[in-house]
Formats: structure tokens, C-alpha cells, sequence
């Protein structure tokens, strides 16, 4: 009775959930990637492995064309050519989890709205990312979008490797909430010159970047908020 062992061979793999599963793209932006507390947090987050599981997590420099093409839906915002020099200023870890729906959606919820003032509190842009755009990690939002972004990115690197020196803050501090603070002086062009200034040293105490990329980490992070 083929119809029958069909079947039963299709329940089989929906009770195991093998039938569900899917992949999702994850990336540390560069307010993560190089921000070696925040990094060392949110790596001991996807470790966990809870619902999900890493397949891959390297370190990667994007190019201009790159982020273009992944942003493409976004092309035309007013805020489309500073989303593109911060996510190629300088290398990302990118790689791929696995999990079922609801895993995926737990994976969503622990991470939080987009934008920083929106996020759940006790969410992880909430606690860790600085504002606006500047938010820590991307994850696919739907099965669809994770399908495409993974083709895409696979073009250009291999996501089925996890990298060595992605845990591990040193003795580097983090200072989250006193950017987020600064941040917000800065957009709101109160004491522009000193919140600069501030974000500048509070970031050189946080990164273990040094001349033109700690720069770079400097003007993307500040071109997010240009009042």
C-alpha cells in the first residue's frame, strides 16, 4: 500500500521534526563583531544551542556590493547608504543556524525588535545594542528571506565552518548604556562636539580595533545618528 507507507513515512519525519527544519542567515555586525563583550555575550547566546542548532560562523569582509544586493528592499530609504558602509566598513562574523519554526521564533523574540526603543526589555538588542540601526545581529526573518540571503552570502563564503576567537571579551568592558545615552544626545544635537568625543573613547575602551578600523568602527557607529 504505497499511499499508506507514504504516509506513515511522512508522520514519521514530522514527529522528529525533520520535515520542519530550516536555516536562518545570522550575522554579528560590526557593533558586535568588534566589540569583544558584547561579541563574547551574544556568542555564549547562539552556542547555547537551545532550539537551534550553529552550522557555521566565520569572519568575513563584505563588499559594497554585497550588503547592496542583501538589502535590496531598502534601496531608496534615506538611510540606505549609511546601512551599507556600516555592515562593509569592516569584517562580520556571518554564519547559519538550523532549527524548526518555533525555534526560530524563540531565536527572534530573545533578540527583539529592530529598532532599539522598540525592543522588548531583556531582549538582546534591548540590552546590548547602542540605537536606531546600530543593533547587533541580524537574523533571517522568515523562511523565504533566510533561503535567499544564504544563497546570496554562500556566493562569497563559506557558512559551514565555526571559527576560532569569537569567544572571549579579554578584559574589555561594555559600555552599552552610556553609548545609548551618548547616542541619543548626539542625534538630538545636544552637546554634539562632547557626546562625539565621548562615544569615540567609550568605543576605543570597548574595541580591540586599532587606526583606520577603529575609525571606521567611529564614523558608522556616529553616522547612524548624525542629527
Amino acid at each position: 500500500m504505497p499511499g499508506r507507507a507514504t504516509a506513515e513515512g511522512a508522520g514519521r519525519a514530522r514527529s522528529l521534526g525533520l520535515s520542519a527544519v530550516t536555516d536562518a542567515l545570522v550575522i554579528f555586525k560590526p557593533d558586535a563583531a568588534h566589540r569583544p563583550a558584547v561579541r563574547s555575550a551574544l556568542y555564549g547566546w547562539l552556542r547555547a544551542e537551545r532550539d537551534w542548532k550553529v552550522r557555521g560562523l566565520t569572519w568575513f569582509q563584505p563588499t559594497t556590493e554585497l550588503i547592496e544586493e542583501h538589502y535590496d528592499f531598502l534601496r531608496g530609504r534615506p538611510f540606505f547608504p549609511w546601512l551599507v558602509d556600516f555592515m562593509s566598513a569592516l569584517p562580520v562574523l556571518v554564519g547559519r543556524v538550523s532549527a524548526e519554526p518555533e525555534g526560530l521564533e524563540r531565536m527572534r523574540y530573545e533578540l527583539g525588535e529592530t529598532r532599539i526603543h522598540e525592543s522588548r526589555p531583556g531582549s538582546l538588542r534591548e540590552r546590548f545594542g547602542i540605537g536606531g540601526g546600530v543593533n547587533v545581529l541580524h537574523l533571517s526573518d522568515s523562511p523565504e528571506s533566510a533561503a535567499k540571503e544564504i544563497e546570496l552570502w554562500n556566493r562569497h563564503v563559506a557558512l559551514d565552518a565555526v571559527a576560532d576567537g569569537v569567544d572571549g571579551a579579554g578584559d574589555r568592558p561594555d559600555h552599552t548604556f552610556h553609548l545609548r545615552s551618548l547616542a541619543a544626545q548626539y542625534a538630538a544635537g545636544t552637546h554634539t562636539e562632547l557626546a562625539g568625543q565621548a562615544i569615540r573613547r567609550l568605543l576605543r575602551e570597548e574595541s580591540e580595533l586599532v587606526g583606520d578600523d577603529f575609525d571606521a568602527l567611529v564614523r558608522v557607529v556616529l553616522g547612524a545618528f548624525q542629527p
